[in-house]
């Protein structure tokens, strides 16, 4: 296979008042997706199913991340989901609580064989 990487987007999305991990984790996904209206899969001339889709998230307590639900977001294509220690957790001034930051890299790649 001659995976080859076309387009990488960045995402940063946040949990207010639920310290809900996974919702910071997808609204991370979607902010990354919103940000292009590239049509790329027909710029190449594949099906969207085609789509190698590799997304990093990044969280202060990864453990907590429900990955079925981060892959539901996407449409089509092959969704890989990674979840790492990373974003940052903000402690609320009156001690209840944190806010929770997710970042997201989304990274499209197809399967294109180089021709000789």
């Amino acid at each position: 296979m001659a995976k080859t990487r076309v387009l990488v987007e960045f995402g940063m999305g946040s949990s207010l008042r639920r310290q809900d991990y996974t919702e910071a984790a997808k609204r991370a996904i979607k902010d990354a997706l919103w940000h292009n209206s590239v049509s790329i899969a027909e710029l190449f001339d594949f099906p969207k199913e085609a789509m190698i889709i590799d997304a990093e998230i990044g969280l202060a307590k990864p453990e907590l991340v429900d990955v079925l639900a981060l892959k539901a977001i996407f449409p089509y294509g092959q969704p890989n989901i990674t979840v790492t220690k990373g974003g940052l957790d903000v402690a609320k001034p009156d001690g209840a609580g944190v806010t929770i930051i997710a970042n997201a890299a989304v990274i499209v790649s197809f399967d294109m064989e180089r021709q000789s």
